[in-house]
């Protein structure tokens, strides 16, 4: 089987790679620990605060490579500028003696305010910043008239390049781990991984049975999964690689990976399993034909080593293979004469659309060595140097102001508070956890704070142990850090606690085994402990006080917004509209369909209390549909951007041709347009009961208007709309037929009818398919009213008529 060598390979890949993970953060924290527990006398009365050199070193160096390292440089320098240097001016007009809890918190909230209001500031930027804003009002206020305005601070930030410094250091030693060496090593994998993938596809479609068919696809789902991480990790190498840039010209030619083409590629491939999947029975009426049968297997080859040879996708890839090859095993193609008779054959011809489609994305594309700007002119100097705007960009000097910045300054400042009033001489562990811990964006929040909360359990209890252990032992004891890197590495990659609950695991043991002369290990891990529970339930009590709002709420919100533009994305489907544009209006759909998939994620991990449980099987089969959907609305623009350039090859007039055509995409429009419309109004319904008593209070009777909502069709039980789609899709095919028929007497004849009829066919089956689709998404909110109105009886077709008499 191709896919049972690589079970023991992907065992073997995540050991390496929380070993080398486990071993640059050891690395890294080593540095600190020798620095500041052996350097001389003066370096350490300078780097005063070791706590946040480590607070540091884990926030920059969890699973970087170089770039990020050397991006995490510029970004503790501006964030140092950013709040130390306002820091240090107010303890100096202010005075740290007349400091009290409420000023100090004060202090945090306006502090944090600033910090977090650029909204395109760097996230880690914003951590560091606000980690050592807590440094210093805190324990500025703790020891009092002790305190020097200006060294404290400058402490601080000596501190905090101390931890960045190890974190380059380690990032360099025993040899650079570079983001551009990982892209192109998971470029391989990507390219391998999609070759093994066509040939299961292609070996499925040949297959003599639908057994055998079902057991080639499984496989290749496995591998879509493992494609769908790597391909993740190579967006997430992009930006890092634009900080090796300065440092290493020679690795130059790797900064040009093409994250379009790699997502063109995976869309293609995309594209076959949802034919395959759609494939009634095996062999299909086409792999009955040895001679289309043989031309499939050789383009499955050529494409193979077409992907392999550019494994790195750089836009300059050159081939072994020659043009005129590639062209001559694409002709097997012009067989396809004529339009499939019935729909069973579509699947078929969809398929083959997907091949010649992934054919033409994964041929390189030719690069120009003076590309040409916007303005007209060349400017290679300018693409080939760090641009500094970049650099000033990163850093989000330009947003507007929000809510979520005034939300989380609050939480700091309560936090703060309540943590002074606990215990001020570990007031600061209250503030510090919600500092590090800010998030961009909405998160779940009771999931969150739960997992950091166990993890910094988990990493106390362990340096308390350790401590017990080899009290007497400081080498020792340090070096016991070394497993629990390892299992915190394997922590971060488990979804029981994630990066949150493994970062704040490896904090909680550095904070006691990395130090020394901090107090009892047992007291000042009971003491940590409940100021950082203080400072996550801060966090919980502003966040339900300012956004009540519930993801399940937001979930359903973004369900109704999905379908609205579903509906004007499927009302622009048209012969006569560029492609452009309809990628566009797929693009919206996504992401919409996105935030949709976010939202749901959040809401099944949220506690119920007294709410209505969230039903996530349900939406979960709603987000599959529309995430099917999106694609195929994709792959249906494509194919009609390919019949617009070969229409230009006809001699009659493509507008004539296309107007039957036009007219039976307007009939699909008109049905299934008109159904998700109205779906998605019925999807924000929360009460039928209270639907009725509106319709009670304004004196409307329904029952008037029964018969005039705009698709009584779809709703209607026992209607014959499933053969009216039939007859519009017929009639597609029927047309379509005619327009190959009319080509004839002209260069190039086969080529061009093949063409035709793969896109013809391939807009076909898009229209199938999303009226199957439709359908399961009908069901979907059939079975979301029903499960939120479990005592009344569910019929779509009177709730929309019910919409269509109070809202018209």
């Amino acid at each position: 089987m191709p896919t049972a060598p690589r079970q023991p390979n992907r065992a073997r890949v995540v050991w390496r790679t929380c070993l080398a993970s486990a071993f640059r953060t050891a690395l890294a924290c080593t540095i600190v620990g020798i620095t500041t527990l052996y350097g001389p006398a003066s370096f350490q009365s300078q780097v005063a605060f070791p706590a946040f050199s480590y607070v540091t070193v884990i926030l920059v160096v969890t699973d970087a490579t170089l770039g990020d390292t050397l991006h995490g440089c510029w970004l503790a320098l501006y964030a140092s500028v950013q709040s130390l240097g306002p820091a240090m001016l107010s303890l100096w007009l202010i005075g740290p003696a007349k400091l009290t809890n409420g000023t100090t918190a004060l202090a945090m909230a306006v502090g944090g305010l600033v910090v977090v209001l650029p909204k395109s500031t760097h996230l880690i930027a914003k951590r560091i910043a606000l980690g050592q804003i807590v440094i210093v009002y805190v324990i500025g206020f703790i020891n009092g008239e002790q305190t020097e305005p200006v060294m404290h601070p400058v402490h601080v930030a000596a501190s905090t390049a101390v931890g960045v410094l190890a974190c380059v250091l380690a990032l360099l030693l025993p040899y650079p781990r570079l983001a551009c060496c990982e892209a192109k090593k998971n470029c391989k994998l990507l390219a391998e991984n999609g070759s093994e993938r066509l040939k299961l596809f292609v070996k499925a479609l040949c297959a003599e049975d639908k057994a055998s068919a079902s057991a080639s696809i499984s496989q290749a789902k496995l591998l879509t999964a493992a494609a769908t991480k790597l391909l993740q990790s190579i967006k997430g190498f992009q930006g890092s690689m634009k900080w090796e840039k300065l440092p290493f010209k020679f690795l130059k030619p790797y900064y040009m990976y093409s994250e379009e083409k790699l997502q063109d590629i995976e869309m293609a491939l995309r594209g076959m399993e949802i034919a395959l999947e759609s494939t009634l029975s095996f062999p299909g009426r086409l792999m009955l034909d040895g001679e289309l049968k043989d031309g499939l297997l050789r383009l499955e080859d050529h494409i193979s080593s077409t992907i392999k040879q550019a494994k790195s996708f750089l836009p300059g890839d050159s081939l072994a293979v020659p043009e005129s090859n590639a062209e001559d095993i694409m002709k097997f193609l012009q067989t396809l004469q004529t339009i499939p008779p019935t729909h069973q054959d579509l699947p078929s011809f969809f398929f083959l659309f997907c091949m010649k489609l992934l054919h033409s994305k994964s041929l390189p594309k030719p690069t120009t060595k003076n590309p040409v700007q916007k303005n007209g002119g060349s400017s290679p100097i300018s693409s080939n140097w760090f641009s500094i705007k970049e650099v000033w960009d990163s850093c989000g000097l330009k947003s507007k102001r929000d809510t979520p910045a005034f939300k989380f300054s609050l939480s700091l400042g309560f936090a703060v508070l309540f943590g002074l009033i606990y215990s001020k001489p570990n007031g600061y562990w209250s503030g510090l956890p919600v500092a590090i811990s800010f998030a961009a964006g909405r998160e779940a929040t009771f999931k969150v704070a739960n997992i950091k909360a166990q993890g910094t359990v988990l990493g106390t209890v362990y340096g308390v142990i350790g401590c017990f252990l080899f009290e007497r032992f400081l080498p020792i004891r340090f070096l016991s850090l070394l497993p629990w890197f390892l299992f915190t590495s394997f922590l971060r990659q488990s979804k029981m606690y994630g990066q949150a609950g493994g970062i704040s695991a490896v904090i909680g043991a550095v904070l006691i085994l990395g130090r020394k002369n901090f107090g009892s290990p047992s007291e000042f891990a009971i003491a940590r402990i409940i100021e950082t529970f203080i400072g996550l339930s801060c966090s919980i009590v502003v966040e339900l006080l300012f956004q009540p709002t519930r993801a399940s709420t937001l979930a359903k919100i973004e369900l109704s917004k999905s379908l609205e533009t579903l509906y004007e994305c499927i009302g622009s489907v048209s012969l006569q509209v560029s492609e452009a544009n309809l990628v566009e209006n797929q693009k919206k759909l996504k992401i919409h369909v996105n935030q949709l998939g976010k939202f749901i994620g959040e809401a099944d991990v949220e506690p119920n209390f007294w709410f209505l449980p969230f039903h996530n099987a349900c939406y979960g089969k709603l987000l599959e549909s529309l995430s099917k959907m999106v694609d195929l609305l994709l792959f249906g623009a494509h194919a009609i951007g390919f019949l617009e350039q070969e229409s230009q090859k006809l001699e009659t007039s493509w507008k004539e041709t296309v107007n039957k055509l036009d007219s039976d995409l307007k009939l699909f429009k008109e049905s299934v347009g008109y159904l998700i419309k109205y779906l998605g109004k019925i999807s924000l319904i929360k009460s039928l009961p209270k639907l009725d008593k509106e319709l009670e209070k304004k004196n409307i009777s329904h029952n008037l208007e029964m018969g005039k909502s705009p698709c009584p069709n779809f709703f209607s039980p026992g209607s014959d709309d499933e053969d009216e789609m039939d007859k519009v899709l017929n009639s597609l095919l029927q047309h379509s037929k005619e327009v190959v028929d009319i080509i004839h007497g002209i260069e190039g004849e086969k080529e061009i009818k093949s063409q035709m009829v793969l896109s013809l066919s391939a807009l076909g089956y898009c229209m199938k398919s999303l009226i199957r689709e439709t359908r399961h998404i009908e069901d979907g909110i059939r079975e979301l009213v029903q499960w939120e109105n479990p005592s009344s009886h569910v019929n779509l077709y009177e709730i929309s008529c019910k919409i269509h008499a109070l809202y018209s």
